[in-house]
């Protein structure tokens, strides 16, 4: 472990060469066999990658324990979210002071009409109360334990859940009765997440993953009998597509869902004939992206369907139900550039999710005259999204809302006055104050002249940013058209608080703005991403926000093949770069269809295995295949974790041994009992940020 000056060694993993060949290509990897997860090697090798971080981060104790305290001090541990209304019951989650895992409650309402959720305190007894499930009971004698699904039937006398103990998302499903606090017979082992009761509370709809971790299939489980009795509604053999299934608000049909990233088919079964025969609402077509919502309009079924055929940034239709691929009426006509994200129906109106200048919207809509009514927030950058809208004919719509400096918040927004309705902000302790921090958008520009668009939070007291240089703690993901959207961060504030400024790039790849955006980043146009990075790290410094030595960069999962990009193609740009579960050895992972969602993810980056041209491009960019001789690179943190299914623990454990190869102060954390998402349990996930946000100071400079 250590060598006569007593100085930290890291280990040396033995050179085993495998050939890998594809399209006249030989790639000889040195480290392929660290895959074999089960092999003692393998296992003695993470558990030394893991001893030798802790001792290169030794001295960074105290400060990890600080942040910790801080996270912990600025938290109202014990706490409860806002009650949402379900038949005669208030739902509603509690924390409590020391405990890992929420509890999930309820109470009854005060009367039919009661659409007022209730004031909670935590000193204070809620009448009616009842503990439905205590995650700190299910979770004793587990060293990992993840909720994937929890539901209480519509007439609130049973509850289901599924639990995941490793960490690879896999999870089985229970049955209680709330009545006496017993579980059923049923047990549904190996489901994906989602499960979920029909309307009638007499059956569970799940769903289950092939070989390659794949959901495939749709089952019926009739509550009372045993699995192997269990009806296959649909399975999907392609294996570029996934499945899932839900009950539509109206409670009218069960939509499965069939969808690539590029194209999608919903099948719609009457949810009073479960075993009855599904019926195609639009055939697929390669290309063509839909997804489906029911309403009753005119006392008529009719299907709201948000779609992109022949509309890059997607329109929205109606249509009979009876008679889906007839004619359509436009309720919202393509506008290039605002991307329609999503229409969520309730018996009397919608609510219609879209996206404009990068940033997400909501507006009501009108079923009689299809007006779209926005609901307008004064922040210059937000998020804001509906949850916890159960309810078919709700008077009030449940809003999330939020932003870099204003906590999560809560909202009712009331359809007939149109008012906001507080019902609760995120408490911070410690003296928090939003008006001591300022958020902004600035523009960077790419290589190719497209203007990037970067989100920026700060301190106050320390200046405004680009009025001298400040350590920049720069995030980019940039992938699968997600979003990295402008919401708050308790552990955030122990950067800002020592001067960090916090950045987002947000790189095409991305759905910040528009589809376009994340089209110019897949595929054969994978590279904008990096580049647009590289393009907005360059910017901060030109402009006299930062400089290299004051630059961290900071990515995960398909972001954390950003960061290994990144590394190779400006590594003097950076001082240090954090990898989260990291997609580093990305062109050997696609080019292998038995791995997790590799087929799936050939419509994101193109097919390796099939087409030579996709070969070389991805060849040209991955991170572990490009590691360069001669080259100073910043230091970095690989974080993994041993159970992850989605970018397996092998990747960052090859790129690490690689980069040090060439010389470069590479760490690697690898959790032994976590998955995609790392540790499990609040506390567990806090401890784990401040490791993270330790290094990163220290590599700014900023440990003492």
């Amino acid at each position: 472990m250590t060598d006569t000056d007593a100085r930290p060694v890291p280990p040396v993993a033995a050179r085993r060469l495998t050939a890998r060949t594809h399209h006249g290509d030989t790639f000889d990897d040195p480290y392929e066999w660290l895959r074999a997860k089960d092999d003692a090697d393998v296992v003695a090798h993470l558990e030394a990658e893991n001893a030798y971080t802790d001792a290169r981060t030794a001295h960074l104790a105290s400060l990890r324990d600080e942040i910790f305290g801080e996270i912990k001090a600025r938290t109202l541990e014990t706490d409860l979210s806002v009650p949402a209304r379900r038949g005669e019951w208030w739902y509603y989650g509690r924390t409590i002071a020391g405990a890992q895992y929420g509890i999930q409650c309820r109470a009854p309402l005060r009367s039919p009409d009661d659409w007022t959720p209730p004031q909670l305190s935590p000193d204070v007894a809620v009448p009616g109360e009842q503990i439905l499930f205590d995650g700190n009971v299910e979770a004793e004698g587990t060293d990992f334990f993840s909720l994937g699904s929890f539901e209480v039937s519509n007439d609130g006398t049973r509850m289901l859940y599924g639990v995941d103990v490793a960490g690879d998302e896999r999870y089985t499903v229970r049955v209680r009765d709330l009545a006496t606090g017993e579980n059923l017979v049923d047990e549904i082992p190996g489901t994906f997440s989602g499960a979920t009761f029909s309307p009638d509370g007499r059956f569970i709809v799940y769903t289950t993953v092939d070989d390659a971790w794949r959901p495939d299939t749709v089952w019926l489980h009739e509550i009372g009998t045993g699995v192997d009795a269990d009806v296959k509604l649909f399975h999907e053999p392609d294996e570029r597509y996934w499945v899932g299934a839900d009950f539509t608000r109206s409670d009218r049909y069960l939509v499965i869902g069939v969808g690539s990233s590029i194209t999608s088919e919903e099948r719609l079964i009457d949810a009073d004939d479960l075993r009855g025969e599904a019926r195609v609402v639009w055939p697929r077509r390669e290309g063509v992206e839909y997804s489906v919502d029911h309403a009753v309009v005119g006392g008529e079924d009719v299907l709201y369907i948000l779609h992109n055929d022949g509309a890059l940034d997607f329109e929205l239709v109606r249509v009979a139900a009876s008679d889906p691929e007839g004619a359509r009426e436009t309720v919202i006509a393509h506008r290039p550039g605002e991307r329609l994200l999503g229409v969520d129906t309730f018996r009397d109106w919608g609510v219609v999710a879209y996206r404009r200048d990068g940033l997400a919207r909501l507006a009501l809509l009108s079923y009689g005259d299809g007006a779209v009514t926005e609901i307008t927030f004064d922040e210059p950058l937000y998020s804001v999204g509906t949850g916890g809208n159960p309810e078919w004919a709700p008077p009030v719509l449940r809003v999330g809302y939020g932003s870099f400096v204003t906590p999560g918040t809560v909202y009712d927004y009331v359809i007939d006055t149109g008012e906001l309705l507080l019902r609760k902000r995120q408490p911070v302790l410690g003296g928090f104050d939003p008006d001591d921090y300022g958020q902004a958008r600035a523009w960077a520009t790419a290589d190719d002249g497209t203007r990037v668009p970067v989100s920026l939070v700060w301190k106050r007291s320390f200046g405004e940013p680009g009025s001298s240089p400040r350590p920049v703690h720069l995030y980019g993901y940039g992938s699968y058209e997600h979003s990295i959207e402008p919401g708050f961060s308790v552990p955030r504030l122990s950067l800002l608080d020592r001067g960090v400024v916090f950045a987002v790039a947000h790189v095409r790849g991305g759905g910040e703005m528009g589809r376009q955006w994340y089209e110019d980043g897949k595929l054969q146009s994978k590279r904008n991403t990096f580049t647009d990075f590289v393009a907005v790290g360059r910017h901060l410094v030109a402009s006299g926000y930062t400089t290299p030595d004051r630059l961290v960069a900071e990515g995960g999962s398909a972001g954390g093949l950003l960061m290994g990009a990144v590394a190779n193609l400006a590594p003097e740009l950076f001082a240090g770069i954090l990898a989260d579960v990291p997609f580093v050895d990305a062109l050997t992972t696609i080019l292998d269809p038995s791995l997790p969602l590799t087929v799936i993810e050939w419509d994101e980056w193109g097919d390796p295995l099939h087409d030579a041209d996709v070969y070389a491009y991805m060849k040209s960019y991955s991170p572990y295949e490009n590691v360069r001789d001669g080259v100073r690179y910043p230091r970095i943190l690989a974080v993994t974790s041993l159970n992850d299914t989605r970018v397996l623990y092998v990747e960052p454990a090859k790129w690490v041994q690689r980069l040090r190869e060439v010389g470069a102060d590479a760490l690697l954390k690898c959790e032994m009992v976590a998955g995609h998402g790392g540790v499990s349990g609040r506390y567990n996930a806090w401890r784990e940020r401040a490791f993270e946000l330790a290094w990163l100071l220290d590599v700014l400079g900023l440990a003492e």
